[in-house]
């Protein structure tokens, strides 16, 4: 048998999924993330890899022929010549590249989307700043590093994971501004997602149970993977993916791109997945209330009055879209004593804010909103979904398939598949 296997490193957890060439499902599995696993990123990230695909049946897992990684866009690795990383990784909300902004905005381009405080470009010149890098050096995305561990070959990243690190992929190249960048040396080369880069190493092979000769293929964002298993495919639709944080693409067939809102473009086939990414999303309503209180409290809420209250739920400081600002306080105030009014105000905030996003692509030149889709563990909260529909006044789909390792599975089928061909 033929199989693709899609491994998806989200914010909450990481997922593998294996499919046959019918993109049927056989086999999956996952590996929470344990509040230790803060402590030492990169060691987490490559258990949890190795631990994904031997849980995989041995059966299945001599059948895998192409495999393909999502990681969280923006987060960021800085190795030495071996591949081991020489400080901890960045992740995708952290915002130290505040510090060096003054220095991006003079080099680089207005409306780009790297002049974001959390954008990849943005933490290697804090690494820069900070006299961690060297010539020898290698700045890679999770997902880069997570497939070198596979196949060895240092220095390689997709145009998906390489767009807030300055890669236009509207000409396929680091833009000419960039020239200047002392750390360009250090830059990945970018691939089209899905190519494929190389076979797995004859050690990984031994010790994982591969075949020797399946591939590893260049990988993609885990919302753009999200996107990918939906089942979207006209321009006009839409995944909005609720995990830990809010994350809208919208499948356009006109690129948008505005770093005035965090608002960016993705090229996807011969069209553009344009969105952006808030950190408002179940990460604060996991903050305030338990799985179990949330499923309660939220059948008592009705979900076709309006709240009253006016929120913009946030953890922390600062935003990234709709609303593109560092300094941005968290709005949770007036709290009532009772706790599903309180809820009922974080959903209503959330959608709010969901809305604004689309409103804002769509006044921008994306095309019109038809119908979105939901990725993500909110997608299972039918009084959240009613909420958001209310606000964006057009269908809201369950995804045909929810996980975004099947998309980035179906991303290594394809692109195998089409070496097949060729």
């Amino acid at each position: 048998m033929n199989f693709s296997l899609g491994i998806d490193f989200g914010t909450s957890g990481a997922r593998a999924m294996v499919i046959d060439a019918q993109r049927t499902i056989q086999a999956q599995t996952q590996y929470p993330w344990e509040p230790s696993s803060t402590k030492n990123l990169a060691a987490s990230w490559q258990q949890a890899l190795f631990g994904l695909i031997e849980q995989i049946p041995q059966e299945i897992r001599r059948g895998i022929k192409a495999i393909a990684i999502d990681g969280t866009s923006s987060t960021v690795l800085l190795c030495d010549r071996w591949g081991k990383p020489v400080a901890e990784p960045l992740l995708y909300h952290d915002a130290r590249g505040l510090v060096v902004r003054e220095k991006l905005a003079a080099i680089a381009p207005n409306n780009q989307v790297v002049l974001s405080a959390t954008s990849s470009l943005a933490k290697l010149l804090w690494w820069e700043s900070t006299q961690t890098t060297a010539k020898d050096h290698y700045f890679l995305h999770q997902a880069d590093w997570l497939a070198f561990l596979l196949h060895g070959k240092l220095g390689m990243s997709d145009y998906h994971n390489a767009l807030k690190l300055g890669y236009d992929p509207q000409q396929l190249c680091y833009p000419s501004w960039m020239e200047q960048l002392l750390v360009k040396p250090i830059l990945p080369q970018v691939l089209a997602p899905g190519t494929p880069v190389r076979e797995v190493t004859a050690e990984i092979a031994c010790r994982l149970g591969l075949q020797r000769h399946c591939v590893v293929c260049a990988g993609t964002t885990d919302s753009i993977a999200a996107f990918l298993a939906s089942g979207a495919q006209q321009s006009g639709e839409a995944v909005t993916s609720l995990g830990s944080t809010l994350v809208l693409k919208l499948l356009s067939r006109h690129r948008v791109d505005d770093a005035r809102y965090g608002i960016y473009s993705h090229r996807l086939g011969d069209g553009w997945l344009t969105g952006g990414a808030s950190n408002t999303g179940g990460a604060v309503l996991r903050h305030f209330f338990t799985d179990t209180e949330l499923a309660i409290l939220s059948n008592q809420i009705d979900p076709n009055q309006e709240s009253p209250l006016d929120y913009y739920p946030l953890l922390g400081v600062g935003d990234r879209f709709p609303v593109n600002d560092p300094y941005l306080e968290p709005k949770l105030e007036p709290r009532p004593p009772e706790a599903v009014a309180f809820l009922h105000g974080l959903l209503e905030g959330m959608a709010r804010i969901e809305a604004l996003g689309y409103q804002l692509l769509q006044q921008l030149g994306a095309t019109p909103l038809t119908q979105v889709y939901t990725a993500g563990g909110g997608a299972k909260n039918p009084t959240w979904t009613a909420i958001r529909e209310r606000h964006l006044q057009v269908p809201i789909l369950p995804p045909k398939h929810a996980e975004a390792a099947y998309g980035t599975a179906i991303l290594a089928l394809e692109n195998w598949e089409l070496g097949i061909e060729n």
